[in-house]
């Protein structure tokens, strides 16, 4: 794990400005630098990058972040590899909280150098190799779209790989999971006699290998094992290639295939990547939602393909975001994407994506599979297996819509679902005696939390809430000004992100950042000052005022305790201005 201080010590040497303009060609406006907007399609520029605040916005489609968060955002990297690129920029050496993982970044690195040089060896042989050159050419790939995706071929012969590697008895082969070593001692090459397809990290380097024989025999499709380097549940085959088609067109397809992802692109649907050997993962699909609008899971129309389709909605649920569409395509019988597009086309692919069945559609269809809704029995069993999928999903307004339509397909009201299911699950602990709702911030608070956001020394003013009776996004307003105030050294808006990053107030601090800051941006600093003094007294009275009735309300159950009466005549008084 990376220290969290060394965040901040990166922020403190990183500038946002040259991070964006290594993606982004930037303009100077003013104090800031704007430009179009890389995630969203514009003719004006709408994106503005802030030196003073090491943030971006854009005003358009509300993309926001640090330069860490930028480098993720563009590039698809995840956290670990977003940090490491931003070290290697300003010249810091990314540290590391235990020994352990001390040795596995050194080993990362000597691994890292072992599969690029059995990369380059598969390349090599699939130059000289006219059975695999004749496979390729049968699928309809070209030697550029080879090249592109460096594909390469692993030879019959057991220990083909010693012609790379002099010293084959390496335990470096191993653990790249390149060789084996069976039971009786002897060590063979893991891939033989297949067409080799090397995986790309973030970075665009090698982590692992795919393997498709090109002639009998099983497995048809031959993975690299999991290593210290290779996480199949984390990494996608092809998202180095597809990733700026994937920002052009705000969508990614995935497909269960190499070949898939290779004919595609081939074919010109350059925005294909594919999992690899396993279930669609919630790192999948959140990475996959950061960087497009629109993902497309495309299945075979099978038993198989309809279970795995399956599996990626129950994982896509908790990790859905209203504005961001996620679909199904289920290919016709006995066709994949690599054997559809080649007979007919990138036209009638793209054609067949546009039928994709929308999440929510397909999520009813698998709650109503096997229910008769004619009958009340029938309406209950349904309305309790949606409760599970209900309650997985964060995405207000998504979550508002679906328990309309199922309240509907019921025949309830949809309060009455409600009332059956809950409101949106809790998701996060943001107090030992109280847990933060997913739900959008109150005006009053957003607006606070902005003001904080965009000048965070107005926390010195006194009179903040106390943390009795207060709601969660005021709750998020007390976090971060107590960060705020005790944090040790200079404080602008990308340390106060960074340091919420993952937390539980994170939601509404971006909402807020969402709904109100573009306003709070642009107000004069007294506006501002007296904006921020005049809410926090609206919110104190109001503070006091929940908590008057919260006491009353448990006066007329149950007696009070001493300390109860006396802080409720205290907080009588003090609203009468006593």
């Amino acid at each position: 794990m990376i220290p969290r201080d060394f965040i901040q010590t990166l922020l403190g040497r990183v500038d946002i400005v040259d991070t964006v303009e290594r993606y982004v060609p930037l303009k100077k406006a003013g104090t800031n630098y704007v430009a179009r907007c890389p995630f969203h399609s514009e003719k004006t520029p709408s994106f503005s990058v802030n030196p003073a605040k090491q943030f971006y916005y854009c005003f358009g489609c509300g993309a926001s972040g640090t330069a860490l968060g930028f480098v993720m955002e563009y590039t698809g990297a995840n956290f670990v590899d977003a940090v490491h690129e931003l070290a290697q920029q300003v010249g810091l050496e990314v540290p590391v909280e235990h020994a352990r993982q001390a040795v596995r970044t050194e080993a990362r690195l000597d691994l890292g150098e072992v599969l690029r040089r059995a990369a380059d060896f598969y390349r090599a042989q699939l130059k000289v190799s006219e059975p695999a050159i004749q496979y390729l050419k049968r699928r309809g790939l070209t030697g550029a779209i080879a090249a592109r995706f460096g594909l390469g071929y692993a030879p019959e012969g057991w220990r083909s790989l010693a012609a790379a590697f002099p010293d084959y008895d390496s335990r470096q082969l191993v653990e790249a999971g390149l060789v084996i070593d069976n039971d009786e001692g002897k060590r063979y090459d893991r891939f033989r006699g297949r067409v080799m397809f090397p995986i790309l990290d973030s970075r665009g380097e090698v982590i692992g290998f795919g393997g498709r024989v090109i002639g009998a025999g099983e497995p048809k499709y031959l993975n690299s094992p999991e290593t210290p380097l290779f996480e199949k549940g984390r990494e996608l085959y092809g998202l180095t290639q597809a990733r700026r088609a994937i920002r052009d067109q705000h969508r990614v397809i995935v497909v269960e295939g190499y070949m898939d992802v290779v004919a595609l692109a081939q074919a010109g649907v350059e925005y294909a990547v594919a999992t690899l050997g396993t279930a669609t993962s919630a790192v999948h699909v959140q990475k996959l939602l950061r960087m497009a609008d629109q993902v497309i899971f495309a299945f075979d129309g099978d038993q198989a393909g309809r279970n795995a389709a399956q599996r990626a909605l129950e994982v896509a649920l908790p990790h859905l975001v209203d504005g961001k569409q996620v679909s199904f395509l289920f290919l016709p019988e006995d066709e994949d994407p690599d054997s559809y597009v080649r007979q007919q086309g990138r036209e009638a692919f793209e054609r067949l994506l546009s039928q994709a069945t929308p999440l929510s559609e397909f999520l009813l269809e698998t709650l109503l599979r096997g229910v008769d809704m004619t009958q009340a029995e029938g309406r209950a069993q349904f309305l309790q297996a949606a409760k599970g999928s209900l309650a997985q999903i964060t995405a207000p307004a998504l979550s508002l819509l679906l328990r309309s339509r199922i309240a509907a397909l019921a025949q309830v009201e949809r309060q009455d679902v409600e009332t059956l299911m809950g409101k949106a699950p809790v998701a996060a602990q943001a107090h030992p005696a109280r847990r933060v709702q997913r739900s959008a911030p109150s005006s009053l608070a957003a607006r606070l939390l902005a003001c904080v956001l965009h000048q965070p020394e107005l926390v010195k003013t006194e009179g903040l809430p106390g943390e009795e009776a207060v709601l969660p996004d005021e709750f998020a307003l007390l976090a971060v000004t107590d960060f705020v105030r005790h944090h040790e050294g200079p404080v602008n808006l990308a340390v106060i992100l960074e340091h919420f990053r993952g937390q539980p107030e994170e939601p509404f601090i971006q909402e807020a950042l969402r709904r109100e800051f573009p306003a709070i941006e642009s107000s004069p600093t007294d506006q501002l000052v007296l904006l921020f003094q005049e809410g926090l007294a609206r919110l104190n009275r109001l503070s006091r005022t929940r908590a008057i009735d919260a006491l009353l309300a448990r006066a007329r159950n149950q007696a009070l305790t001493g300390e109860e009466r006396q802080l409720l005549q205290e907080l009588t008084m003090s609203r009468q201005g006593k």
